[in-house]
């Protein structure tokens, strides 16, 4: 392999990885972490770093998986100039000429394998309960796409994702390092997957027309953009609802601090009612719904160890 054609794989497979966007799953591991922390007064810091490079691997591999399918499918190719955004979907390495066909479905298969492998270590080696997490994870990361169940063009990926990034691996990480699951964690992950949900349904408009036309028939798809409007903000009252109930539950008036968000909800709804359908415009929602998920992660981290100052 020459040069010229390594440098080309390089950087088709960080494209593909997208390390920005790790910070998906890394919101809902700090906030498992934070938690553990609180409740158990230690932190195993070599087993939380294994675990997010497993997580890692199995989101590069649903990354190239997906983008293997959505090129087959269509859906890539149908994507017009205009609706090409930074929050549209897929990461384009195929039709950006970075990545071959071939090359995405070997990427997906030996990061998703890696995945499995670091998440044995951390089964057979700490915690072996976290293998029913572990096979759900790597099951909705190879069937979010992939045929016979393609969850994502059946309407189920807002679903998939929401339960993922939310009470799979929020629990999961404070099970590796309490070797149980508190009520609590599973209460505080739920605001976290409506938000994730969220940001994968405000990014599907974009790709409306392409989705559409290739038959992936998410959310929006079915629902009609101007329809849609109403989940995306019925998706931030549920996670603000249950930040409440959070609050109560567990006596803690800190986890209520996500609430300095509000006005960024308000706007970012504002925006997508006005600007459905004007693409450039809308994409002020897009990157608010990014902002509002990042700092609830990181206000519900503090939430859950300041009453530690207090104790």
């Amino acid at each position: 392999m020459n040069h010229p054609q390594v440098i080309r794989l390089w950087h088709g497979f960080w494209q593909i990885a997208d390390p920005k966007i790790w910070i998906a799953s890394t919101i809902p591991m700090t906030v498992g972490g934070a938690i553990a922390y609180a409740h158990l007064g230690t932190f195993h810091w070599s087993w939380f770093l294994l675990g997010c490079a497993a997580i890692y691997m199995l989101e590069i591999g649903k990354n190239a998986i997906n983008e293997y399918i959505d090129y087959l499918s269509g859906v890539d190719t149908f994507v017009t100039p205009d609706k090409r955004t930074p929050f549209s979907g897929g990461k384009k390495t195929i039709i950006d000429g970075k990545l071959t066909l071939q090359e995405n479905l070997v990427i997906g298969i030996i990061t998703v394998a890696l995945g499995c492998l670091l998440g044995l270590i951390i089964v057979f080696a700490r915690e072996f309960n976290i293998l029913w997490i572990g096979l759900a994870g790597v099951f909705f990361a190879l069937f979010y796409s992939l045929p016979p169940l393609k969850l994502a063009y059946r309407g189920l990926g807002e679903l998939v994702v929401g339960f993922t990034f939310g009470p799979l691996i929020t629990s999961g990480t404070y099970l590796v390092q309490a070797h149980t699951i508190s009520f609590e964690v599973v209460l505080a992950s739920v605001p976290l997957g409506f938000l994730i949900a969220n940001v994968l349904w405000i990014n599907q408009y974009p790709d409306y027309e392409a989705d559409f036309k290739g038959g992936k028939m998410n959310g929006v798809v079915r629902m009609g953009k101007e329809k849609a409007v109403n989940i995306y903000a019925l998706l931030f009252g549920l996670a603000y609802l249950f930040l409440l109930i959070l609050a109560l539950f567990s006596f803690n008036i800190f986890w209520l601090l996500p609430l300095v968000s509000l006005p960024l909800a308000y706007r970012a709804i504002i925006v997508a009612r006005r600007y459905y359908d004007d693409i450039p415009r809308l994409t002020e929602a897009n990157a608010k719904t990014i902002q509002i998920y990042q700092l609830t992660g990181l206000t519900m981290a503090a939430g859950a160890l300041l009453p530690l100052l207090f104790s």
